[in-house]
């Protein structure tokens, strides 16, 4: 940018100076007039410094320029912070998100262990109703042995054995040996493969005992052969 400088001021200053000096040295003689003659260099100085000077227009241009370049600078300082304000939104939405989708897994997996739980509740009174009103008949508990094992051959075979071991009395124990149940385990605590309830629950015994009868001798009928063989099984 052009500028007007204190030295130009001053040069212009002499210049106007000399100019009226010379026209003094014009009426006085030819010593004012060496005088005038020595300032040219001085003249042209001022006049190249005075040069220097921006015109209105000029000066206008260069007050435009800084306005714009001013401008240019505001924008783009808003335009940041427009754009720093929105990614400072976003991860304040993302981060609502996430808190949200983490308390919504949280509620689901505490609704589905409550639900679990009023299940296994559920299943819990349903089974004690169940036996108390289960028959533990001679003819009830045969009647539930058909329906475990299936099979009319293999039942009758099974039938066999546990009238032989037990006479189908569910709470039989041998006072010499310690076996227990219909099928006469040994020990009876061998049952509780089956289910914890194998002391009282005749059906838990005939599942343990048709799943001992089938892995050791692949069937309760082949089971039968080799008691009636040895007298035992």
């Amino acid at each position: 940018m052009n500028r007007i400088s204190v030295r130009g001021v001053a040069v212009a200053s002499a210049t106007a100076v000399t100019a009226v000096g010379a026209v003094v040295g014009v009426a006085s003689g030819s010593e004012t007039t060496q005088h005038v003659n020595e300032q040219p260099t001085a003249d042209v100085a001022g006049s190249t410094l005075l040069a220097d000077i921006p015109s209105g227009a000029q000066a206008q241009t260069v007050s435009d320029n800084i306005s714009k370049q001013a401008d240019a600078q505001q924008s783009a300082a808003e335009a940041a912070a427009q754009k720093a304000a929105a990614e400072a939104a976003r991860q304040k939405a993302a981060e609502a998100a996430k808190a949200k989708q983490v308390a919504a897994e949280k509620a689901a997996a505490a609704k589905a262990a409550a639900e679990e739980k009023a299940k296994q509740e559920a299943a819990a009174k349903a089974a004690a109703r169940a036996a108390l009103t289960q028959d533990y008949s001679v003819s009830g508990i045969q009647a539930m042995a058909q329906s475990i094992i299936g099979d009319s051959t293999q039942y009758q075979c099974f039938s066999w054995i546990v009238s032989h071991e037990s006479g189908w009395n569910y709470k039989a124990t041998n006072a010499s040996t310690g076996a227990y149940g219909l099928v006469q385990a040994l020990p009876g605590s061998k049952m509780a493969s089956a289910g914890s309830d194998w002391q009282t629950n005749p059906a838990t015994q005939i599942k343990w005992g048709l799943s001992y009868m089938n892995s050791r001798y692949g069937s309760p009928c082949s089971a039968q052969s080799f008691w009636e063989a040895h007298n035992w099984y």
